[in-house]
């Protein structure tokens, strides 16, 4: 119920997914970046990788930023592009996670799955809201 609630919400505001991701992205490069580079030894995950990873972030709130100021016309397609862009995310994350499985700590992996759950559920929100867009609009969906 509180699935459907948030769609129709979503569908009704869409910009607002990108303040959502973008506040999101925001939050983990500081995580990332800062917090747990300044805190290594607790989480495992080599510095190098965390600044790696934090890249990713601020690239997607810049995006954010800039999908937010764009025209409503550009709405479906910048959607499905973070949308799988955060999607990708979540598989390099996992990645990382793996060529690094010896030096990652139980702290590390903690974060990691949260984040991993976090981003896909809302990478798969972005993805569905894109899609019944384009579904009210009459667009045709390519597959």
């Amino acid at each position: 119920m509180a699935t459907i609630k948030l769609i129709k919400w979503a569908e009704k505001n869409p910009k607002n997914l990108f303040l959502i991701d973008g506040m999101g992205a925001i939050l983990s490069a500081f995580l990332l970046g800062i917090v747990f580079v300044h805190w290594q030894r607790f989480f495992g995950i080599p510095v190098a990788s965390l600044y790696f990873l934090a890249g990713f972030p601020i690239l997607f709130f810049v995006f954010d930023l800039y999908s937010f100021l764009q025209k409503p016309e550009s709405i479906i397609s910048n959607l499905r592009f973070i949308g799988a862009m955060n999607l990708f995310y979540c598989i390099l994350s996992i990645g990382v996670g793996l060529s690094h499985l010896q030096d990652i700590r139980v702290l590390g992996w903690i974060y990691l799955i949260i984040e991993i759950f976090v981003v896909a559920t809302l990478a798969l929100y972005e993805l569905k809201i894109a899609k019944n867009l384009k579904l009210k609009s009459g667009l045709p969906i390519p597959d």
